[in-house]
Order: structure tokens, then sequence, then C-alpha cells
């Protein structure tokens, strides 16, 4: 019996693109996903945030959403990094195909590392600035 194959290197693109909501986990898991469950609950997760504390800073209400984001940044990279061979041992064992990645998967890698690095450092920037000094510079 075939099952369908999984493309990595459309897994990592829904990694990149839609990480934050699981995307890439439902893709490669199926619908119940305990994880890909775990980060698609930090929408509801940022609006009961936003509906408790409608006076706290917009940067805690978004906030489930960019560290579910930054784990989806984090998986896309170990997806994406990972080797074929290995990649087809764990999603592609009854397709009776082999993946073959292009040069495509190394620019949404690159693309992935200028992404979250710089969502990494801001948040951590106003975090710090938010904790440490109120706000007082933005």
């Amino acid at each position: 019996m075939s099952t369908s194959h999984k493309n990595k290197t459309f897994a990592t693109f829904l990694a990149l693109i839609l990480g934050a909501l699981g995307a890439h986990r439902f893709y490669l898991r199926g619908s119940v996903d305990k994880i890909g469950l775990l980060h698609l609950a930090s929408l509801p997760v940022a609006g009961l945030v936003y509906g408790l504390a409608p006076q706290a800073d917009w940067f805690f209400k978004v906030l489930p959403l960019v560290l579910s984001g930054i784990v989806g940044f984090i998986e896309a990279l170990v997806i994406g990094l990972s080797s074929d061979e290995k990649f087809d041992a764990a999603f592609n064992a009854g397709s009776g195909r082999q993946s073959n990645s292009s040069w495509v998967l190394a620019v949404l890698l690159v693309c992935t590392m200028l992404v979250a690095a710089t969502m990494g450092i801001a948040t951590l920037a106003r975090l710090f600035d938010l904790l440490y000094t109120g706000g007082s510079y933005g």
C-alpha cells in the first residue's frame, strides 16, 4: 500500500510562512498532531491576553504568536537541514519515492535564518525594553 509523498521543500516553506499556526506539523503528521495543536492554540491564547488585559502593551498581546513563530522557524531549519534519506525515513517510508532537494530549499533556509534572527533579536530587545525600562524606548 502506497502513502502520499511528503515534500521536504514544501514542509520547510509551510514552517517558514505558517509555522506559528503549525501548518507544517499538520502537513507532515496529520490533523491530530499534539505539537501542531499547541502551535494553533497560540492564536486563542493571544486573543485571551487581548481580552483579559486590554490595557497591556501590544507586544504582550502578540507574544504567544511570536513565540510560536520562532519555534516554527526552528522547526523549518530542522526540517530543511535534515538529509533527504532521514526525512524520507521519517515521513515517506511507504510512498515508494525518494526526496530530491534542490536549490529552492537552500533559498528557503537562508530566508528562514534572516527572518528568524531578525524576529528573535527584535523580540528580545522589545522584551528587555518593556521589563527594564517600562517601555520608555517605544
